[in-house]
């Protein structure tokens, strides 16, 4: 009887692929389910598939699922803008922050991170298109940006994340990306816990694996199209 494949396994078998494609080591790539505006149970049901790492964008929204699923071992990311009055209760509840665009922030989430957990993951947001309406910290500021993120005790450095500029056009997703790689791979010169390039969603996913991706954020292909986001 032929095996009926879930979404998520046909998602890690697509990754596996492609990663060898690229010549990439295997079991390179980490899947983060992008799980904003869907509710605890359809985590709940990815979870006892095996998945571990879930990114939340909405505060109040990922505080109700992180206390539903308590029971799980869950790696909880947040990958959203993040206010300054938001910082304690994400310093709190999350293990990763993959949106630190501000020294500011940095700064709350050390000095607000319990003293009884590990260090606060987090990986610096660049604007590597260099867009006006995007968030993020431009290419050019990114190593002295990193040198003020590894002063603060409760944070550790991991890497970037990128979300690059929308284009149909592969030759630009290619060359954000390569940029991307390009600054991952300077700041993972110069200081050892520099292990995680967050790039790559469902339309751009295989060439952002193929220029170094190590973590792809993905919502649709996992969960279907979107709800409507709870108001924060």
């Amino acid at each position: 009887m032929t095996e009926i494949k879930t979404p998520l396994h046909t998602l890690l078998d697509t990754i596996e692929i492609t990663t060898n494609k690229a010549q990439k080591q295997p079991y390179s790539v980490q899947l983060l389910a992008v799980s904003k505006t869907w509710p605890a149970e359809d985590l709940r049901k990815l979870a006892n598939q095996g998945q571990r790492c879930f990114g939340e964008n909405y505060l109040q929204e990922a505080l109700t699922k992180i206390a539903a699923l308590s029971d799980l071992r869950i790696e909880w990311h947040f990958i959203g803008p993040i206010q300054s009055n938001k910082t304690r209760d994400i310093a709190a509840n999350f293990d990763w922050v993959q949106s630190i665009d501000r020294i500011k922030i940095a700064r709350r989430l050390s000095e607000q991170r319990p003293s009884n957990l590990d260090k606060l993951n987090v990986c610096i947001q660049v604007n590597i298109d260099n867009e006006d309406s995007k968030s993020g910290v431009k290419s050019d500021e990114v190593l002295n940006f990193a040198k003020q993120i590894i002063q603060f005790e409760h944070l550790q450095l991991r890497g970037l994340m990128i979300i690059p500029k929308k284009t149909t056009d592969p030759q630009q997703q290619q060359h954000s990306f390569q940029n991307a790689q390009s600054l991952f791979s300077q700041l993972a010169a110069i200081y050892p816990s520099i292990d995680t390039l967050s790039m790559g969603m469902s339309a751009d996913m295989e060439c952002a694996i193929a220029e170094g991706s190590t973590m792809v954020r993905i919502g649709t292909a996992l969960f279907g199209a979107r709800h409507t986001p709870l108001s924060e």
